[in-house]
């Protein structure tokens, strides 16, 4: 199985950036659009049978919620490709990642309710000025968020190979150091290095650590990243969960609203979670391919490098129109 995961993965990668680069983006989003108006007019349907007292409404708006938080994620939206460009791009597990695509996803639906209720009650806010401020204001917020994001993941990248040129050069010598690096340091069942204790980290040539262990990396930055991550998502909330919170609102059937809002989210959470699962099966196919020659760990820094500057170039594409 793993020998295909080298090609497959490779190919994934080709394949998504071709897309973008032939314009596929602008067709999935006027197809995402036009999707979106139509589960819109059913979801107004129903609603208005559920006010009439047809209580088998429910179902059917809860349904068209999901549906439509799905085909509103199938668009060329910001959240898949934060997490799916962060799961190419770290060493982070599957378990953690489809945890934040799903947490991220909740947490937009509650942004999108908190400012509805406060919107409404507060500020006597219409439909309109909310979308208004979702877009104008919070839409380039979150950009700026993922092209901070973007940045990051080179800084680190670059970081970790000028590390491990350093660990090259250092009391093992040269010549040693990268010895050492592909027989002592590479795990070839795990397809990165992970020592399972301080005394496993040293070198066995000069009994010196040579930096963190990757586990100890990734307890510094774990939380960190994923509260960054679902930060930059949620910030901007899904303008079909306003269009049924307010109309809800209105129509005094605010629990209904507050409901479907959460079942778009899981919706948006089956794409961003299948995502995830596509980004952390091609990472491995080419960190399987870099274990083979000893380079497990540049491949994964280079792989950090080029994932950063993709999210910094389309962010700041996005960026662009608000200028």
């Amino acid at each position: 199985m793993r020998t295909l995961t080298i090609p497959l993965g490779f190919l994934t990668i080709a394949i998504v950036f071709l897309f973008w680069a032939m314009g596929g983006l602008d067709a999935m989003a006027a197809w995402a659009a036009e999707g979106q108006r139509a589960f819109q007019n059913s979801m107004a349907g129903a609603l208005r049978r559920l006010k009439a007292g047809d209580n088998d409404a429910i179902l059917t708006l809860l349904t068209l919620c999901f549906g439509y938080g799905f085909l509103h994620s199938a668009g060329p939206g910001h959240g898949k490709f934060l997490i799916g460009g962060y799961g190419l791009g770290s060493e982070v597990r599957l378990g953690p990642l489809l945890g934040i695509a799903v947490a991220s996803s909740l947490a937009q639906a509650t942004t999108a309710i908190a400012m509805v209720y406060a919107g409404v009650l507060l500020f006597q806010w219409t439909r309109e000025q909310m979308v208004g401020v979702t877009e104008q204001i919070m839409a380039p917020i979150s950009y700026a968020a993922i092209l901070l994001i973007g940045l990051w993941l080179i800084w680190r990248g670059t970081r970790a190979i000028r590390s491990k040129h350093q660990m090259a050069v250092q009391s093992c010598g040269e010549g040693d150091g990268l010895a050492l690096e592909s027989s002592r340091h590479t795990n070839t069942d795990n397809l990165i290095s992970v020592p399972s204790s301080t005394s496993e980290a040293a070198c066995d040539h000069c009994g010196h650590r040579h930096g963190p262990t990757m586990q100890e990396v990734a307890g510094l930055s774990s939380w960190r990243d994923a509260i960054a991550l679902i930060a930059s998502v949620a910030v901007r909330p899904c303008t079909g969960a306003l269009f049924l919170l307010v109309i809800t609102w209105r129509m005094g059937i605010e629990g209904v609203g507050i409901a479907g809002t959460y079942v778009m989210a899981l919706g948006t959470a089956s794409v961003t979670a299948s995502v995830a699962l596509v980004a952390v099966f091609a990472r491995e196919g080419i960190l399987e391919t870099g274990t083979r020659f000893g380079q497990a760990r540049a491949a994964l820094s280079a792989l950090e490098v080029a994932v950063g500057v993709t999210i910094v170039l389309i962010s700041a594409q996005l960026l662009v129109q608000f200028l």
